[in-house]
């Protein structure tokens, strides 16, 4: 049955023919380039913050409960909510470059980066008070304190991930998802250098980890950027700074919130879990198991991630060329991949997880 409705879609395309299943075929090459390299750079770009996780789990066992407890608060009260605006670029640039009005894609990069950049400044606020919240809802002093101090040293991070995200996603549009993905490689493997010698060497500790995050975010963002200053195939999308930036503001953010929200609500409700370990007779255990736990997860979770993330600029790229054909093609194309991938994630996951997976807890 699925065969047919592919079929259908495909000899509905101008130009399909009797060439259907070869267009299908074309369009999954097509994903598979856009989602294999997208997986990949998603997975590294996680990395970076669990790594941090990691080392702070050899300070000691509260040490790890409280960057566990912040990590989550921040990804539920300031990195969800950056994602899911940036997310909206994947309909905004990826129609404009499908339309073949390249200079308005990196007009509404811009866009994204002030909107985003405005947005971080209330999350900054609510972040140095994070400790007292924490305290406020019933968590135990100890990690509400220490939750406190690591999440504060992670404001930088908040300013830097935002322009990361729009840069990923103006890449991504283009189909130049190579890039995104070597450069969050090279940033996961300093990352580890970055953590060891600001918590070792610079005897940070906690801190140290956390100020490391944004290092290594700030170093992924400059290697992106110099990629879209110097290569030729970001010569049309960007060609500089522009005041356009600073128009239309009001039409992205009725687009970004809803996406936001999506992405705020998907995410916090696997990350209160961790908030709501904290309330547990053992909470300094309970916390830093249950944030390995869901780190884990998070491998998973990239595999879909970055299929949406390829979905979208075809999707996107074909509507904004007038092939709405070709958009129902690929969206059907990718449901079908979904649901194998979501096989193979399922019987994967129990055996990655029935080893011993570091970091192991302290004592």
């Amino acid at each position: 049955m699925e065969e047919q409705l592919l079929l259908g879609a495909a000899e509905k395309i101008p130009g399909g023919g009797g060439d259907g299943e070869s267009l299908v075929l074309r369009e999954v090459k097509k994903q598979v380039c856009l989602a294999g390299p997208l997986i990949v750079g998603y997975l590294l770009q996680n990395v970076v913050q669990m790594i941090s996780v990691m080392f702070v789990g050899h300070l000691g066992e509260l040490a790890l409960s409280s960057a566990s407890v912040a990590t989550s608060f921040a990804a539920v009260t300031g990195f969800s909510l950056l994602f899911g605006m940036a997310c909206s670029l994947d309909t905004l640039c990826g129609q404009a470059f499908g339309a073949g009005q390249h200079h308005m894609v990196g007009v509404y990069k811009q866009r994204a980066m002030v909107v985003l950049g405005l947005a971080s400044v209330p999350v900054a606020a609510l972040w140095a008070y994070t400790g007292k919240i924490l305290l406020f809802f019933g968590q135990d002093p100890e990690i509400a304190a220490g939750a406190g101090s690591y999440i504060r040293w992670m404001i930088p991070t908040l300013f830097v991930y935002g322009p990361l995200q729009c840069q990923v996603r103006f890449l991504q549009t283009q189909s130049l998802v190579v890039p995104v993905m070597l450069s969050s490689g090279a940033t996961a493997l300093s990352h580890v250098l970055v953590c060891w010698v600001l918590v070792y060497k610079l005897r940070m500790g906690s801190k140290g980890a956390a100020v490391a995050n944004a290092v290594s975010f700030l170093t992924n963002l400059s290697i992106l950027a110099l990629y879209v200053r110097l290569s030729p195939s970001c010569r049309t999308t960007w060609t500089g700074f522009s005041r356009q930036a600073f128009h239309g503001l009001l039409g992205f953010l009725k687009l970004a919130v809803p996406s936001a929200l999506m992405v705020c609500m998907e995410w916090g409700s696997f990350e209160l879990l961790v908030l709501l370990s904290g309330l547990l007779p053992n909470p300094k255990l309970e916390a830093a198991v249950l944030s390995i736990c869901l780190n884990t997860n998070a491998f998973a979770s990239m595999v879909p991630l970055g299929l949406g993330g390829a979905i979208s600029t075809r999707v996107s790229n074909e509507l904004g060329a007038g092939r709405p054909q070709a958009a129902r093609l690929a969206a059907r194309v990718v449901m079908r991949g979904s649901s194998c991938s979501w096989c193979a994630t399922c019987g994967g996951t129990p055996t990655a997880t029935s080893r011993r997976w570091p970091p192991t807890l302290p004592g």
